[in-house]
């Protein structure tokens, strides 16, 4: 039986196949448009319809919970870390140490900093983001991705939140990696990239509303930088790089509320997720290399 371009198979699901005939919403401004049209009407831009795939990664990035995605990355990262050297993860030099996976582990799944730098392992500013030292390292940081994830959706939008994630923690490590700090892993200057995009949001938006989101977001960014000074194996360097990045980001980045994700918004999230995969099989490679 001949199936038409425009319909799914039923094991494909919504968000796998190509739209090239009928309506579709233009990604620029959320209008209506023909899927082959070379330009929308309303708007301008051209090639709405992106040869036929502007519907389905619409439709990924709304359909796809990247909070769920990332709270499972990293406990199946930590607890596969402990599995491959379960004596270091006995060895706990205190409270903040409990659980914490070997160096050597760390290294081979792709931690950060300058040593890795130097080797020329440049996929780690994107790999660390998952990894973490110690089980109360994995669980503080989930929990806040848990709840700042989600606001930084629903105030710029699926896309871009993954954006500012991996922008953020990338930036963070960057930063760490350049100061000299040897080798760090975690996802808390994601977090603070959160925080500060959340805190760009607020200055851009103004009102009653963006001075609550200012306000609120602000001291959390400023209570938890502070808290970093306070415990010893804490990485603010990165959580300075993280604010920043998530600050530029958010700055960057349109609002929701004012422009509907576009195509490039689209792009840069799945080379984000790209480069994120990668990263673990290049980290993968050179770990069984040697």
């Amino acid at each position: 039986m001949r199936t038409d371009r425009s319909t799914p198979s039923p094991a494909a699901g919504p968000a796998m196949f190509r739209k090239t005939s009928g309506s579709i919403l233009c990604p620029s401004c959320g209008k209506l448009t023909h899927a082959s049209a070379p330009v929308c009407l309303v708007c301008g831009r051209r090639n709405p319809g992106m040869w036929g795939f502007a519907g389905p990664l619409r439709q990924i990035f709304r359909s796809w919970n990247f909070t769920n995605a990332v709270t499972v990355a990293c406990i199946v990262l930590y607890i596969a870390s402990l599995v491959l050297d379960p004596t270091s993860a006995l060895r706990s030099r205190g409270l903040f140490d409990v659980f914490a996976p070997s160096i050597r582990v760390l290294w081979a799944f792709g931690a950060s900093g300058a040593i890795p730098w130097q080797a020329g392992h440049w996929w780690t500013v994107f790999t660390a983001i998952y990894l973490h030292g110690s089980l109360p390292h994995v669980l503080f940081n989930v929990v806040l991705i848990r709840i700042l994830a989600p606001e930084v959706e629903e105030l710029y939008g699926p896309a871009r939140l993954v954006i500012v994630f991996t922008v953020s923690g990338a930036a963070g490590f960057l930063l760490s990696s350049f100061l000299g700090v040897s080798l760090t892993v975690g996802a808390s200057g994601a977090i603070f990239g959160l925080l500060g995009a959340l805190v760009a949001y607020g200055r851009r938006r103004g009102g009653v509303f963006g001075r609550q989101n200012l306000q609120q977001y602000g001291l959390w960014a400023l209570v938890l930088f502070i808290s970093g000074f306070l415990m010893t194996g804490v990485d603010n360097r990165a959580h300075a790089g993280g604010f920043i990045g998530g600050c530029v980001s958010g700055l960057l980045l349109s609002m929701a509320e004012r422009r509907a994700e576009t195509t490039v918004d689209w792009l840069l999230a799945s080379a984000s997720i790209a480069l994120t995969v990668l990263g673990f099989a290049l980290a993968l490679f050179t770990a069984f290399a040697h």
